[in-house]
């Protein structure tokens, strides 16, 4: 049995220019390129901006978690 006979039927393989968008990402790009690219850019890297500062939120809590987590282990003990 061969590669093509073994798929489901009416699966599709995605061909050598097409990913997992199915080609949309370079439709998108060309519709904003044919908008307003400039208003569109900036927008979209504000976004990018706003997502990287909530990961370093989420990134800066986790850090203070174990940071107490790590302080609030043992007790000190004076030794003579």
């Amino acid at each position: 049995m061969s590669d093509n006979q073994a798929e489901a039927p009416g699966a599709q393989q995605p061909t050598a220019r097409e990913c997992f968008c199915m080609g949309l990402g370079p439709e998108l790009y060309a519709l904003l390129k044919r908008l307003n690219p400039d208003t569109a850019r900036q927008h979209f890297r504000t976004a990018k901006i706003e997502f990287l500062k909530g990961i370093r939120a989420i990134i800066d809590r986790r850090i203070e978690e174990l940071s107490q987590q790590q302080a609030s282990k043992g007790t000190r003990i004076s030794v003579e």
